[in-house]
């Protein structure tokens, strides 16, 4: 699966534009519009990926990966709401508990910062659930897929993509390592946009074949409706 990741952000036509225009794309995401078309696209790549398309698809609709882009932006906030109140809820104890001072204080802000490690691994489950959820979003073309837990648990459960996160986690690592070495000389500054949008669609192609993996596997184990006979 590895090595049809790595090769999956420039095949098909085009694919040497496809990722000059990603990473064009990423460059401008603090017009914040690029990172909704961005957003768009990963979705749908994941989706295809899914669906057994080997190519990614065309970069192009741009109105619909915008609109597609900003309803994965909402489902992303939606499942981030809780570490997120977690996070706000601790902060706000230990704010009030250095406020209070004294023995009780103490305690207080204690509390609050152990409350605060505690969102962390809240964030790290968002984190592993977000892809398979916006996956599903865009197979279904529907919000409410992204939170359908009957499809979603069995494809989080499964031992494909368990690995396609290390894989996605381990690539990450080591491309960041070599990127932040480059950047020392200028060149990983200058690269790092085409490199962050060939990582996204790279993630992508390994949770989306993961869910088809799963998909399939739960399709060929339903057992056909029998026929009607003819009075």
């Amino acid at each position: 699966m590895l090595e049809d990741a790595l090769s999956y952000p420039t095949k098909g036509d085009s694919g040497i534009v496809r990722l000059l225009i990603g990473g064009v794309l990423v460059f401008f995401s603090w017009l914040l519009v690029p990172v909704f078309l961005v957003s768009g696209y990963l979705v749908r790549a994941a989706a295809a990926v899914s669906r057994g398309d080997e190519d990614p698809p065309a970069l192009d609709d741009w109105g619909g990966l915008l609109v597609d882009g900003v309803k994965a932006t909402v489902i992303a906030v939606a499942y981030s709401l809780v570490p997120a109140v977690i996070f706000g809820g601790m902060l706000v104890v230990v704010v009030g508990g250095g406020s209070a001072g004294g023995n009780a204080g103490g305690l207080l802000a204690g509390v609050g910062l152990l409350g605060m490690l505690l969102a962390l691994p809240a964030v790290l489950v968002v984190t592993y659930l977000l892809p398979a959820a916006l996956i599903n979003f865009a197979r279904e073309e529907s919000l409410g897929a992204a939170f359908a837990v009957s499809t979603l648990k069995p494809v989080l459960l499964s031992r494909q993509y368990i690995v396609a996160t290390v894989i996605v986690f381990g690539v990450s690592v080591v491309g960041g390592a070599v990127l932040s070495f480059l950047s020392a000389f200028l060149v990983g500054i200058v690269i790092a946009p085409f490199y962050y949008f060939w990582l996204g669609l790279a993630s992508q192609f390994m949770f989306g074949r993961a869910f088809a993996e799963v998909a399939n596997t739960r399709e060929s184990a339903t057992p056909a409706a029998a026929p009607v006979a003819d009075d």
